[in-house]
């Protein structure tokens, strides 16, 4: 039944530089918890209607000798759960308490004594049952969060009995033996059984995979910096939230500043990424490369470029190359690209170079010239199919003349040419590999709905509730 409410809390699982300032801090507000405790309550109504429970069979004291029974084909047709609660303690965990439940369940029954037996089908009411569950969420030794049950304890209230075509003396007897056994196992097994269910969700918890690809060239940490800190109106959770070039998990030349998100109880969650962890992923797709990019006469989308094009420009390359050649541009990032997050602004500083060859007939390249780039960038985001995708808008560009081999010229000459080589061919390719987004945690079966982006200085706030689907 807490399946959900146990998953919300545990969205990540190992652990590791503990304390660290987080890069990614996930809220569970009470509604949120509200929602997760309809969830399992249905969940658990519907599994207890189709599970089989096990026989029941000893002895009870009858005068001299015993009252041997047996119940069998026990299934439960009807629960009720018209009183719930879901709650946190400070400092401790969660409190689940469920009041006045309500079963009916259709078994079959056997009554043996010295001197008679009998046997048939009968109807139980259970009602006026109550449940009070505490759970924890400690770290073990290994710094994994593990999901414990804390305490628990189960009251029975009333049990009626119907058995199909009794009465009389023989019905109020067999009756009154047969309530004992069901009493005492529902009292007795109820918590054992909240136990083992606890300690499965505790076992598949354990196996989910907090590194999670985000494409070829890197992967997302999403594992807890330290146990989830529970407050009265809400649970909040610190990752890593660090982005790795795949396969290479190094620590990011960078040091997570610590920031708080504000309190707010309308969504269900909060994910709130701060800059540290937009920094790494700039890191990480630095190393790995991802921000060289090559343009050639067979990959230019809109027209072919050659020497003889930037000939009519700058007269020195006319000069230099007199025979019309075939272009290619290698543009690179010459330092990782400075991620910025202020009021309604993500803005990417971006510093590069753009070597320019002409391509001989030989296939061999010969570089005419290299220029610096310096390119302000922002990004807009949003949020589909539990990804966070960005588009990315070229705002300003500087160029600057690095090395020439056709001999010194004005580089704004070749600036309109430029930006539309940029605003053309590599603005669309960045935002096609950011259209891939980053993978949000996520949990199965558990859905983002109408979620919400907000950025302010220091980070991006996610506010969301959540759907869950079998």
């Amino acid at each position: 039944m807490v399946k959900i409410c146990c998953s919300l809390l545990l969205l990540s699982l190992l652990s590791g530089q503990l304390n660290a300032n987080p890069g990614l801090k996930v809220r569970i507000t009470q509604k949120g918890l509200e929602y997760a405790k309809e969830v399992g309550l249905e969940i658990l109504k519907q599994n207890m209607e189709k599970e089989h429970f096990p026989d029941l069979s000893g002895y009870e004291k009858f005068g001299l000798g015993n009252v041997k029974y047996n119940i069998s084909r026990i299934h439960v047709t009807a629960v009720e759960f018209p009183s719930a609660s879901i709650s946190l303690i400070p400092g401790t965990g969660i409190k689940l308490v469920i009041g006045n439940v309500s079963l009916t369940i259709n078994m079959n029954w056997n009554i043996r004594t010295w001197m008679f037996k009998d046997s048939g089908r009968s109807t139980v009411y259970i009602s006026k049952v109550f449940v009070t569950a505490i759970f924890s969420t400690p770290l073990d030794n290994a710094g994994h969060t593990s999901i414990s049950l804390t305490s628990c304890r189960t009251t029975s209230g009333d049990i009626d009995i119907k058995l199909d075509g009794k009465s009389g003396f023989l019905h109020n007897f067999f009756i009154k033996y047969l309530k004992k056994p069901i009493h005492r196992s529902l009292v007795t097994n109820s918590c054992p059984n909240i136990r083992s269910g606890i300690q499965l969700i505790d076992e598949d918890l354990q196996s989910l995979n907090v590194l999670m690809p985000i494409d070829d060239l890197a992967e997302v940490d999403y594992s807890l910096n330290k146990s989830p800190a529970v407050f009265q109106p809400f649970i909040d959770l610190d990752l890593k939230g660090i982005v790795y070039p795949a396969g290479n998990y190094s620590g990011p030349p960078f040091v997570a500043a610590p920031f708080t998100i504000p309190d707010q109880s309308d969504s269900m969650l909060y994910l709130a990424f701060s800059e540290y962890f937009f920094q790494t992923s700039s890191f990480a797709y630095y190393t790995a490369g991802a921000f060289n990019i090559t343009i050639a006469e067979e990959t230019c989308s809109y027209f072919n470029i050659s020497t003889e094009v930037f000939g009519s420009i700058i007269p020195e390359v006319a000069k230099y190359s007199v025979t019309p050649y075939p272009v290619m541009l290698k543009l690179m990032a010459t330092e990782i690209p400075i991620i910025s997050l202020e009021q309604d602004s993500f803005t990417v500083e971006i510093q590069g170079s753009m070597e320019v060859f002409a391509v001989l007939p030989d296939s061999t390249t010969q570089s005419l010239f290299t220029m610096n780039i310096a390119a302000n960038t922002s990004i807009a985001l949003n949020i589909f199919d539990q990804k966070l995708m960005g588009s990315l808008c070229l705002n300003r560009l500087q160029f600057s003349l690095a090395h020439s081999n056709v001999g010194f010229f004005e580089i704004s000459l070749l600036e309109n040419i430029l930006s539309y080589i940029l605003q053309t061919e590599v603005i669309p390719s960045a935002n096609a590999k950011l259209s891939k987004g980053f993978p949000l945690p996520n949990l199965a079966n558990v859905t983002l709905t109408r979620p919400h982006i907000t950025i302010v200085q220091g980070y991006v706030l996610i506010s969301t509730d959540v759907h869950y689907k079998q």
